[in-house]
């Protein structure tokens, strides 16, 4: 899970890159925690995908 002060910083750093740029070690924690921010999305999107039941219009079966 990536918390608020992680996206906070994510903003940060991208808002440093458009002015004036990052340090190859912003750079590397920017890469970072953009992947852990994908990553996240990708799991939560996952979970909500795999509770989604298809149910048949005639007798209200579930279909996997």
């Amino acid at each position: 899970m990536v918390t608020d002060a992680e996206i906070k910083r994510i903003n940060e750093l991208a808002k440093k890159a458009k002015e004036s740029g990052l340090t190859a070690s912003e750079k590397e924690e920017q890469q970072a925690l953009r992947q852990k921010y994908i990553d996240a999305v990708k799991t939560s999107l996952r979970a909500n995908l795999d509770n989604i039941k298809f149910v048949d219009e005639e007798d209200n079966k579930p279909k996997h």
